[in-house]
């Protein structure tokens, strides 16, 4: 199976591809992608002599381009389209159907690939994008069982790629849309989720307050980690009972469950994370390079070890073996 790994800065590119990814994804310095944080993502410039090292190195790059233009203003997006053809990317993600058709009527050679931001998890709504668009890849929600996932390889003609590790990010529900509530701003239109703007931290006693815009999110005990404010994992009071309502902070990790993976027909594994550092990189990518190695190999699979860079210092294999809610 493939390894796409995240890439959101050149030298997180450059530890990607040291580690031993077969593919790192990034995107443009504007909010054509949905990871458009202040510091993170990259220049025209920068991205073509990234793309031209990877490339060296016998890495692929992909280009995020997956957020929703508002009504009259593509042009932006256009041109995150061409300058991405022009400087020789391998496949550019997409969401947006008036996207997909520019890419594909203007430059039906390239490659394109369907973002987890178009939420497609059935075999009808993936029929249509590979006929009206000729996406070859979908990315497919983190909502689907293992059985789901093998049954819907058996019946499409394009390859399939799952999250591996990192951030659930739950978005078919429409969770995505819970930061524009209180910040104006979503990962869908604006790429940003939780922008940091609007975030801050108040001490209460001795408890610590985080919270985004006008909102409380979360209150964190003396003894406990304080975590970013995000309202779908945010802990709050219902029905006279305190909790997480949306999502519990944990990671998604899928090591144990690579060779289910592989014989459900997935093509390519999908690591979580373009705004983080290059140790987190390093180390991620570096032990799932290392396992499918191994299952290359014959091997018998090992734990990951990866606990220290989970969210919460848990993890669960999500909705791939239907045990997590």
């Amino acid at each position: 199976m493939e390894l796409v790994c995240p890439a959101g800065t050149p030298a997180s590119l450059r530890a990607a591809v040291e580690a031993g990814a077969d593919v790192v994804y990034c995107g443009f310095r504007d909010e054509t992608n949905a990871r458009n944080f202040p510091g993170l993502n990259f220049s025209r410039a920068e991205l073509e002599a990234e793309t031209a090292f990877a490339h060296s190195r016998g890495t692929h790059v992909y280009l995020a381009c997956n957020t929703y233009p508002a009504a009259e203003n593509e042009t932006l997006w256009h041109r995150a389209i061409d300058d991405a053809v022009m400087i020789g990317v391998d496949a550019i993600i997409l969401a947006d159907i008036g996207l997909l058709r520019y890419a594909r009527d203007r430059h039906p050679q390239t490659r394109l690939h369907l973002s987890v931001q178009a939420s497609a998890s059935n075999v009808e709504a993936i029929r249509f994008y590979h006929r009206e668009f000729a996406v070859r890849r979908v990315v497919l929600p983190r909502v689907l069982s293992l059985d789901e996932i093998a049954s819907l390889n058996r019946q499409i003609g394009v390859e399939t790629e799952v999250f591996a590790f990192g951030g659930m990010c739950v978005m078919a529900e429409g969770r995505c849309s819970l930061s524009s509530y209180a910040t104006g701003e979503s990962p869908n239109m604006n790429g940003v989720c939780s922008p940091a703007h609007h975030v801050h931290y108040e001490e209460r006693d001795d408890a610590t307050v985080s919270r985004l815009g006008d909102f409380t999110i979360n209150v964190y005990g003396a003894s406990e980690k304080v975590g970013y404010p995000t309202l779908c994992k945010g802990r709050f009071r219902a029905m006279g009972k305190v909790g997480y309502l949306f999502e519990e902070p944990t990671s998604l990790d899928v090591t144990s469950m690579l060779p289910e993976l592989a014989a459900a027909g997935v093509t390519a594994l999908k690591i979580e994370g373009r705004q983080r550092g290059k140790a987190y990189i390093t180390q991620v990518v570096g032990s799932f390079r290392r396992a499918l190695d191994r299952i290359s190999a014959g091997q018998v699979m090992t734990d990951s070890k990866l606990s220290n860079m989970t969210e919460g210092q848990s993890d669960t294999t999500g909705a791939y073996r239907r045990n997590w809610q």
